[in-house]
């Protein structure tokens, strides 16, 4: 009896999805990407305000992009993310397509169907790929998994009521609730 052979998928079938559809490419594999709930937009919008005005306010040279930002994590045309939050400072991964490379600190806000990959192949790939900082927010149990990959410093799991730093600028805290107000 034969297996049925797994379909190894490219860059190039992402971009004959159906208008709206929207999915995300790991090492050929693709995941379908459902439509977000209302705290999961709200944590991304609040978030890409917070950080950037951070960034304007010291004079910083990184650009914060929210999801739909497509992210191509290697040189190849298997893998293909968009992450909820890209922070990005080297200009030069960054062209009218995307990032080609890894962002400096990236961040998932996890549902039900994405935590197998937000917190496995995701945590596993990015951390590869040389992101810095990643953050993995999760809205049902009000938590925040921080991981500092540069030097593991400020890794660690934090409330939502918790004063959370970035690992990549020093005087950046943010609190998950004070986001939800």
């Amino acid at each position: 009896m034969l297996l049925p052979q797994k379909q190894d998928y490219t860059i190039d079938d992402i971009y004959t999805l159906p208008d709206g559809q929207r999915a995300e490419l790991i090492d050929g594999e693709m995941y379908m990407m459902a439509p977000p709930k209302r705290v999961h937009q709200r944590l991304i919008h609040q978030l890409e305000k917070r950080i950037g005005n951070y960034i304007d306010a010291n004079g910083g040279d990184c650009e914060v992009y929210p999801a739909p930002f497509a992210v191509f994590l290697n040189a190849d045309d298997k893998n293909y993310v968009e992450p909820d939050i890209s922070i990005v400072c080297d200009k030069d991964k960054l062209n009218e397509y995307g990032c080609n490379g890894a962002p400096d600190w990236v961040i998932e806000i996890v549902s039900p169907s994405t935590e197998r990959i937000d917190y496995g192949i995701k945590l596993f790939k990015y951390r590869s790929a040389g992101v810095r900082e990643y953050w993995i927010i999760n809205p049902v149990n009000r938590m925040v998994n921080v991981y500092d990959f540069d030097n593991n410093e400020k890794t660690g799991q934090y409330s939502f009521d918790n004063d959370i730093s970035s690992c990549i600028y020093n005087n950046l805290n943010i609190k998950i609730a004070d986001l939800l107000l």
